[in-house]
């Protein structure tokens, strides 16, 4: 299945894309609900739903808006220095072995076709491309070769980010951080996660493009690890890192990033509003490289 969250008459409902369109999964939730969040229903349950439940359901007569692909995780999971090339133009000592992961604001997460708003005028702020997954049931010290139990989904995610010496999760946890989407792909319509690869372009300018077998701690290593720290929920968010191809993104800036089997999650960017930082770490941190350099795209 491919699902997604969309808004029809000011409400967020979670839709499945069949041959004929989208189809309004509303009349499959569970009851009684446990969540405000139709996906996080819809994920609990997602094997139970067959595909001949899903052609029963009425087809959507609007065109409707994306919103984000979970809207209420109990977490954002993020991995830090999971790929070689990206540990080597970030200058940095330790990758996700030795590091872990950070957390990002729930409250960051935005939709498919949304806009970034940069907060600061006088920081910089740089795109970075991932895979992430959704998690599809309470998951608590699961060992590596059992993480498909555990995943409802793969989707596309940006880790906005602003450079500087702010702990991660403050640099990364601004509204809007954290687009995601627009679908959540089960695991059946994907034929080999680790043949995948990602592509990030800012302005039609190509500057990340790596696979996914390049991941420093894979999927199922990523997973196992954060469920042995704390419990994950039905919903929550696990994003894998970002390759080489950071650079700064401004006013007016179009971002894409794509994945093999998974789909293309595009953004705009705006400085509207933006005021001077209140914090000093613009010259410290991890420093990536000044200018961007595109890189030439591979063949599929």
């Amino acid at each position: 299945m491919r699902l997604s969250s969309v808004i029809v008459d000011g409400t967020t409902i979670v839709a499945a894309s069949t041959a004929d369109g989208l189809r309004d999964l509303t009349a499959l939730l569970p009851t009684p609900r446990t969540s405000a969040d139709p996906m996080i229903e819809i994920v609990s349950i997602i094997d139970e739903i067959t595909a001949e439940q899903v052609a029963a359901q009425p087809l959507l007569t609007c065109e409707p808006a994306y919103a984000p692909l979970v809207s209420r995780p109990s977490k954002v999971v993020a991995a830090p220095v999971n790929y070689t090339d990206h540990q080597e133009e970030m200058k940095q000592v330790g990758d996700v072995s030795a590091l872990g992961f950070f957390l990002k604001a729930p409250s960051s997460v935005l939709a498919h076709g949304g806009t970034v708003q940069l907060p600061y005028t006088d920081r910089r702020f740089d795109q970075e491309g991932e895979l992430a997954l959704v998690v599809k049931k309470r998951a608590r010290n699961i060992r590596p070769e059992e993480f498909e139990e555990y995943v409802a989904g793969y989707t596309v995610l940006m880790d906005i980010t602003m450079r500087g010496g702010e702990d991660r999760s403050t640099r990364k946890s601004f509204e809007t951080f954290t687009p995601v989407g627009p679908e959540l792909v089960t695991p059946d319509e994907i034929s080999d996660l680790r043949a995948l690869t990602l592509r990030t372009w800012v302005n039609g300018e190509c500057r990340q493009d790596a696979d996914i077998s390049a991941l420093i701690w894979d999927v199922p290593t990523f997973l196992s690890y954060v469920s042995t720290v704390m419990t994950l929920e039905p919903g929550d968010l696990v994003t894998t890192g970002t390759p080489a191809g950071v650079g700064v993104i401004k006013e007016g800036d179009d971002v894409t990033v794509t994945i093999d089997e998974i789909g293309t999650l595009a953004v705009s960017v705006t400085e509207h509003g933006a005021v001077p930082c209140p914090t000093g770490g613009a010259e410290s941190g991890p420093r990536p490289p000044e200018t961007v350099t595109p890189v030439r795209q591979r063949e599929s």
